[in-house]
């Protein structure tokens, strides 16, 4: 049986910077932070989300969490 142990996450926030002048899409554009500690619950992860995005001129349109996990014969 295979067992997967939570390594380390990251917080990416995605933020909109305007749209494509020529095709109209919305334009987006990443901030990652490495080293989030990996019993971070997706409650504190959205609060420290909002309140990095406060300082921002960008508007934020997305938050994810991205793990990285290792897999090993138990």
């Amino acid at each position: 049986m295979a067992v997967a142990n939570l390594t380390t996450s990251q917080l990416r926030l995605v933020f909109q910077d305007g749209n494509d002048p020529i095709t109209g899409k919305p334009v987006f554009k990443g901030k990652s932070f490495n080293n989030v500690k990996t019993i971070a619950t997706a409650d504190q992860l959205y609060a420290i989300a909002n309140a990095f995005s406060g300082l921002q001129a960008l508007v934020l349109y997305n938050v994810e969490r991205k793990d990285s996990l290792d897999i090993h014969q138990a």
